[in-house]
């Protein structure tokens, strides 16, 4: 830390690298938080967790027994043990006893993106229901056709206000929240839709995985899919620098320029037939010929119709939870086959890194988190949470805590928190190590310090 200021100080680090150490040295350090305690209202398993995107303050939970709560994570309710442990209990619940609450289990709930005056909950009962924060009232809900698995909705969009929801019905559907109505309704998957994402490099790109065991990509604007995973087709590790990229293709474009114009320039050495002056009914009978034999190849092509016929798989089971990077080049996939899968999303290509063995929920959609330089991704396994290292698959963290199964996680960009849900009933804060100077002698002390950061006045 010390060195990090020292040469961020000297103009040695840019700004945007010294951020970036500062949070990676924070996550390294989480820990369950002896300072903070979420007060958890729910009396059933914990499903959905989201902190809002545009303030970083909100935390909102749904859980089983069908109540969504919203929690104010930086403004503490009261404090206990000499004021050392900060509690912070719920702003406002809503179950079943609320005149639109619903009935059985909330699988989903997730803030709109760009306000906190919106928040979004989808349950077992069918029903995907829009709340507004202020008054917790229902603004607009829809009715699906079966349980709802997971809602998603897009952080880029800003021409439409669409909810893409997963549920066991082979459809995904996506509801508008502007008409109230149904927008799209994408055909492929041959099993129910367990979780759904939208990319993070653009707003009309989705990606869902199904009970099928596929991860279909989709276009909203167009019809069907214009890609489906499959775990056969494989390259090895991450690509190369955008650098090295640019390099090889200005290579490989100046090979092919000389090779073009060398052949440019056989065609002009090379003697010219004459051709006798005709009507020109066979070359337009050739040229009719070609043109319907690519319509009927365009026709065959038709991604609408290949969405229904390819039959690749991703995951040996149901996809169970799904992440994207925040840059958009890869897709982290978990299965109920127990498998860790990174994806390239431009080549659809498997990267073949192997995550250390790992045991997975089977039977519900699960919520991984990533860090902002994708790093790190959190996985809920079992009674515990992993932190792998992406490009290796190595674990690097491991966080127990809960006493049952753990659904989801949250990774807070702002204060670098984790937060967990399980079907403890628990909602667990996991924070960055607090050094308190207090308790360390001043060997220890000195340890710490840099010689050039040593004074010579101090105790």
């Amino acid at each position: 830390m010390w060195k990090d200021l020292g040469d961020r100080e000297a103009g040695k680090l840019r700004p945007y690298s010294f951020s970036n150490r500062i949070t990676s040295h924070r996550i390294a350090s989480l820990q369950l938080s002896n300072f903070k305690e979420i007060v958890s209202p729910h009396r059933g398993a914990v499903n959905s967790l989201q902190v809002d995107l545009t303030e970083g303050r909100y935390l909102l939970s749904g859980a089983s027994d069908a109540s969504a709560a919203v929690y104010d994570v930086q403004r503490a309710t009261e404090y206990d043990g000499g004021g050392l442990v900060a509690r912070h209990k719920s702003i406002f619940v809503v179950d079943k006893q609320h005149k639109h609450g619903h009935k059985y289990a909330i699988s989903s709930a997730i803030w709109y993106p760009i306000d906190t005056g919106l928040f979004v909950t989808g349950s077992y009962d069918h029903y995907i229901n829009v709340w507004d924060t202020n008054t917790t009232q229902v603004v607009v809900n829809f009715k699906m056709p079966g349980k709802v698995y997971r809602t998603a909705m897009s952080s880029l969009a800003t021409s439409h206000m669409l909810i893409a929801a997963g549920t066991e019905d082979v459809q995904v559907r996506l509801c508008d929240i502007a008409s109230g109505a149904f927008a799209h309704t994408l055909s492929g998957h041959r099993d129910g839709v367990m979780t759904v994402e939208w990319s993070t490099s653009s707003e009309w790109v989705l990606v869902t995985g199904g009970c099928d065991g596929a991860i279909r990509f989709w276009d909203i604007r167009r019809a069907g899919c214009f890609l489906v995973l499959d775990q056969s087709q494989s390259q090895l590790g991450r690509r190369p620098p955008l650098l090295e990229c640019s390099a090889l293709n200005k290579k490989q474009n100046a090979s092919t320029s000389k090779s073009a114009s060398q052949s440019v320039n056989m065609k002009l050495r090379a003697p010219h037939k004459k051709v006798a002056s005709g009507n020109g009914s066979k070359q337009s009978v050739i040229s009719r010929s070609s043109s319907q034999a690519k319509g009927l190849v365009r026709q065959r092509l038709h991604p609408g119709m290949l969405s229904s016929q390819d039959r690749a798989i991703a995951h040996y089971g149901a996809v169970t939870g799904l992440k994207v990077t925040n840059d958009g080049m890869y897709l982290l996939s978990a299965g109920s086959d127990s498998r860790l899968r990174l994806w390239d999303i431009e080549s659809g290509c498997n990267t073949l890194v192997n995550f250390e063995t790992v045991r997975l929920q089977t039977s519900k959609a699960m919520q991984l988190a990533i860090t902002n330089d994708s790093a790190l991704v959190f996985v809920p396994c079992m009674t515990a949470v992993k932190a792998f290292d992406v490009w290796s698959g190595r674990t690097s963290m491991t966080f127990r805590g809960h006493y049952e199964y753990v659904n989801c996680c949250w990774l807070s960009v702002q204060d670098q928190e984790l937060y967990t849900g399980g079907n403890d009933r628990q909602i667990l804060v996991w924070s960055p190590s607090r050094l308190n100077f207090d308790e360390v002698d001043n060997g220890s002390r000195n340890e710490l310090i840099p010689a050039q950061d040593q004074d010579n006045w101090s105790d």
